[in-house]
């Protein structure tokens, strides 16, 4: 497995352990974990101290039809993304969400050979694909929220260095940047943000409307 410089951090980890990220996060996190050994590794142990704590609380008393609710719930829940093995760009729980690898994806134009396509959204957050042509830069701008970035395919680099496969780059409303497809192959990521992107140029706060980032 390639090695992966940029990690992500414990505190979304054990969100995702304790079910608590919103399903484009928990997407991201879920695609990223299944790229990395070492993020895997910390996950388990989230988990296992998750179930730790539970073991050790005191029962309580519940309502009679505690078992109807609690039933009604799961039925109306999507199953979160599996932490499985697959062949292709996309690792298995983003196989699982769009229906099949790359080529599955209907694709939006961006302007200038970019493009995106929303695979989910959760209330304010948002998960999509974004496909840019390797050398090409994206607008620069910063956050109106937390930004999570994982690369699947190529290679990116911005102020904070270069992401390649299975990296993961966090940015909340103090980073700005300038994300460049690095040269080789095109640069395929996989974006979940819960606001707007604040873009500098005026140019892409025209076009933002319409292209819904």
């Amino acid at each position: 497995m390639q090695t992966i410089r940029h990690t992500i951090s414990d505190d979304l980890l054990m969100g995702y352990a304790a079910g608590v990220l919103s399903r484009p996060f928990d997407l991201v996190v879920a695609t990223h974990v299944s790229l990395s050994d070492e993020a895997r590794v910390r996950l388990a142990g989230f988990e296992a101290v998750g179930g730790a704590i539970l073991e050790d609380l005191q029962s309580a008393d519940v309502a009679d039809d505690s078992l109807e609710q609690t039933m009604a719930r799961i039925a109306g829940m999507k199953p979160s993304p599996r932490l499985t093995a697959s062949r292709g760009i996309f690792p298995a729980p983003l196989q699982q969400m769009v229906g099949g690898d790359e080529g599955a994806v209907k694709w939006r134009s961006l302007g200038m050979g970019a493009r995106q396509s929303v695979v989910c959204t959760d209330g304010e957050a948002t998960a999509r694909l974004i496909y840019i042509p390797a050398g090409q830069a994206m607008p620069q701008h910063s956050h109106r929220g937390l930004e999570m970035t994982l690369v699947l395919q190529g290679a990116f680099r911005d102020e904070d260095g270069v992401f390649a496969r299975g990296d993961i780059e966090i940015a909340d409303e103090a980073v700005d940047h300038t994300p460049i497809a690095e040269p080789g192959a095109d640069c395929i990521c996989l974006i979940a943000t819960d606001g707007r992107l604040k873009f500098n140029g005026l140019l892409p706060r025209i076009a933002q409307p319409f292209i819904g980032i």
